[in-house]
């Protein structure tokens, strides 16, 4: 059983989404590469040092959210049910994530970012970073080693697929429900799976 955090944990987390709050909001009023630490700073009432404590560049701050994204499909992926793979559990967690209420300040930054050729590009080297996570999963689904090449290349189309669609996600015709969004996603996962039962008989 977890056990709650204490205080001291409570205050670090406390500061931490202070801080990316106070950024978040000069983000979408001043834009991403004005806005500077000392900025922040500033407006979240710490010292720049005090940010360095939390967050390793400015860039993680404007994703200060991927880690927790990245934690939930983790625990997903470890937690799925027995008979449950690792396709299905990943497109679960894609369509529980849809229809949630976003707030102004969510799809203001959402706009800065995709926007932005450059901010693009680093929201998709985040996004490359699931297929660590996705990989060794497919590979106990195929009861294979970490290194096989099989579920890495699953695990890298998936993620694509990833990337495909947080760029829909912004378009005008985005999803609103996860009715539409597995619409779109279905057949991604059935075009995956259709190849993963290929290198199973292979």
């Amino acid at each position: 059983m977890n056990q709650p955090p204490g205080l001291r944990e409570r205050k670090k987390q406390r500061t931490r989404e202070t801080i990316a709050r106070a950024a978040h909001e000069l983000f979408a009023e001043r834009g991403y590469y004005v806005t500077t630490l000392p900025d922040i700073a500033e407006a979240a009432d710490v010292s720049t040092r005090t940010i360095f404590a939390y967050f390793p560049s400015k860039e993680d701050i404007l994703f200060s959210d991927f880690p927790l994204m990245k934690e939930a499909l983790a625990r997903a992926l470890a937690e799925r049910p027995e008979g449950v793979d690792a396709l299905e559990t990943v497109r679960e967690f894609i369509l529980s994530t849809v229809g949630t209420e976003k707030s102004e300040l969510d799809e203001q930054l959402g706009h800065c970012i995709h926007n932005d050729e450059t901010l693009r590009s680093h929201l998709r080297a985040r996004l490359a970073q699931l297929e660590e996570m996705i990989a060794p999963a497919i590979a106990k689904d195929l009861d294979a080693s970490d290194n096989d090449l099989r579920p890495q290349v699953v695990a890298a189309s998936l993620t694509a697929a990833f990337n495909v669609l947080s760029e829909q996600g912004r378009s005008s015709t985005k999803p609103k429900s996860a009715a539409e969004m597995a619409a779109l996603l279905d057949p991604v996962i059935t075009f995956l799976r259709g190849g993963l039962d290929a290198l199973k008989t292979a």
